[in-house]
Formats: structure tokens, sequence, C-alpha cells
């Protein structure tokens, strides 16, 4: 069923929050002007997400309902295809799967679900030349690469590699920007890997082994940087990268909290700026994004901003980078946060785009 037809009770009930407090409610069947953004959700928790919401986000930051995508189970994570035709979801549960969507057209569409390979799929991303998808299992800390079709749906399973360790969790999956490496996180192995990748085989490279207890979750790439955060110490590495050896060499390491910070937390999500001069991480817990600028590839810490809700496991950057969107799991709720381009500074706002037990929000655009 087409994402604007199967609107039902779910889009008319979810809401965007402006900025006098009113809930702009999208009517079923409508088409919005804007900025097409998809919303994942864990529809086996309670109270039960919606799995794939899309909306529409306008000019001034608002994102209203446009309607729910049928047969995509706890969509925890979303990757695209690099002519951004084609999105893919990971379906969060034990028997793990991925999903493919065409999003060609403003009525986006499963295409197919495939096994992931393993268990409990937590992140996905697609080959720079469009050829292959690569998926992390977190249940089984393994890593698994599948061939895309000419469809854009998900072909047969060429490589599965497992994490040595004991509870080997693979949280990322990612390729270096030379496209000639893929690059793994797992945070049970206390490690990040780095795999040769050819002809749709995975070769292990390094293993790059963090100190104990630091629970490494998710990195982003800039050139010959590396930035690392880990959800177990509350920190971020610093990592240079050489692409033509394949060799990641650990350097700084930051806190991802304001000095001031205690209690729980567990960051989730980081991320960087076009330009590379800021990088941005969520602490759940703190429930706030720190902002950090970049000198000399180094990192400095600026600030940290409420994020408006409870427990943030995802954020992105819209195309404009000029707002931050922040998924709120337990709040079930997806903030904005107003970024100035110039300093990287972000400002709470009041909107807020109704979705129970949200995971993650990417954009069309």
């Amino acid at each position: 069923m087409s994402a604007l037809g199967a609107m039902g009770v779910a889009g008319a009930t979810a809401g965007c929050a402006t900025a006098a407090g009113r809930q702009s409610v999208a009517a079923p069947h409508q088409v919005h002007d804007g900025l097409m953004t998809f919303i994942g959700s864990y529809t086996s928790s309670q109270p039960a997400g919606r799995g794939v919401d899309i909306a529409m986000r306008d000019m001034n930051g608002l994102l209203a309902p446009s309607g729910t995508l049928d047969g995509v189970a706890d969509a925890s994570f979303f990757a695209w295809s690099p002519d951004h035709k084609f999105l893919y979801a990971t379906n969060e549960q034990e028997q793990g799967t991925i999903t493919a969507i065409d999003v060609s057209t403003h009525e986006p569409r499963v295409i197919n679900t495939a096994p992931s390979g393993g268990n409990s799929p937590t992140h996905l991303s697609v080959h720079p030349s469009g050829e292959f998808l690569f998926t992390a299992n977190y249940g089984d800390g393994t890593v698994t690469a599948h061939r895309r079709n000419p469809d854009g749906s998900i072909g047969e399973n060429t490589a599965l590699v497992k994490h040595p360790g004991t509870e080997p969790h693979a949280h990322q999956v990612v390729v270096d920007p030379s496209g000639k490496w893929v690059v793994a996180v797992d945070l049970g192995a206390e490690s990040v890997f780095v795999y040769a990748f050819d002809a749709g085989k995975l070769t292990q490279h390094q293993q790059l082994t963090l100190p104990a207890g630091t629970g490494p979750r998710h990195l982003v790439f800039k050139g010959t940087t590396a930035y690392l955060l880990a959800e177990l110490n509350s920190t971020i590495t610093v990592l240079a990268w050489d692409p033509k050896t394949g060799n990641l060499t650990a350097g700084q390491v930051i806190s991802s909290r304001a000095p001031e910070a205690g209690g729980e937390n567990a960051p989730a999500e980081i991320a960087i700026s076009r330009d590379g001069q800021f990088v941005y991480a969520s602490n759940r817990g703190d429930d706030t994004i720190a902002t950090f600028g970049v000198e000399n590839g180094s990192l400095v810490f600026q600030a940290v901003t409420p994020t408006g809700g409870n427990w943030p496991r995802h954020f992105a950057l819209d195309p404009e980078e000029t707002s931050l969107f922040v998924a709120n799991q337990r709040a079930g709720t997806v903030t904005r946060l107003a970024r100035d381009t110039n300093t990287g500074a972000l400002t709470p706002t009041p909107d807020s785009y109704a979705c129970p037990s949200v995971a993650v929000i990417t954009f069309h655009g």
C-alpha cells in the first residue's frame, strides 16, 4: 500500500507543534509541499510505534504527517541508495530482516524484505557504487553484505563475518570515503574492524581494540579523520585514517558530556557538518546534543543543548543544515533544534512531532 493511501489512524493522530504550541494535523490523503521525511519507530515496543512514518517538512522546519508505510516492522535505522531513489531499513528483531523501499515517486512502496543474515540488525549502509548493501547485526555480532538488484530490491547475501569475542555486538557498518574499505563498530568486542571489500566478499584487515569499558557505538568519517562515539564511557575518540593502508590510529579522547554532567548516560549518535567544522553527539540520560568545534582535526567542546525530549537515540541535520532533528525514543517525539550555520550553535524550538517509540529520522533531499 502506498504511504499516502495508508494514512489511517496513525497519520491522523500524529502532530507537529507550531511555534504557538498548536498541533498541525494532516488530513488523510493530503499531499504536502516540502521535503519528504522518513521517521522509523519500534512496532514491538510499548507504546507501539508505527514502523515508518512519512512526513513533510515545510520551509519553516515544521513536520506534518503525510502517511504511514505498511509492512516495515521495528524500523530502527535507514540508509539511502546513492541516487536517493531507494531507502533501506533495518527491522530490528531477533530473526533480523532488512527492507527495501522505492522512494522514486511521492508514493513510497515496499519492494522486498530479506533476512539480514543475523540477529537484531541495528545499522546498514549502501556502497557508493550502489551495488552492495551492508548490515550490522547487533544481537550476534555479525556483518553481512547483500547485492542490490537493478530494481532496488535486496538480492543475494554475498558475505557474512562474525566478530570475535565472547559477546560481540556489531552496532554500525559504513564504507570509508575512498569506497575501498568497510568499517564495522562493535560495542561488545570493544573494537573497530576494517575489512577489505572485493567482489562481494569481506576480508578482515585490522581490528582496532579500544580500552575495556569504552563500548564503541558509531563513528563518522571526514576525509582522513574519523570520530568514534562510545556508549559505555561517554567519550569521543578521534581516529586518524589512512585509506591507502586501511588502518585506523586512535588519538584524542574527549567526553561527550558537559563538564558538570553526572549520572546515567549512554551516547547514541554522532554526525559532522558538511563543512567539517562541527561535530554533534547525542547523550541519552543527559538528553542533550553536544556541539564540538573541529580545530586541526581535534575536537573542542562548545556547548550542550537540551533536546526537549527523553533518550535521544538518533538525530539528523536537514539538507540545508539549518536545523537538527532529534528522535527522542522514550518521549516519543521528534524535536527540532535551530542551527546557526556559521557558529554551529544549536537553539531549542517548540517544534515537536509525535511518534511513539521513535528510533530514526532521515530526509529525502
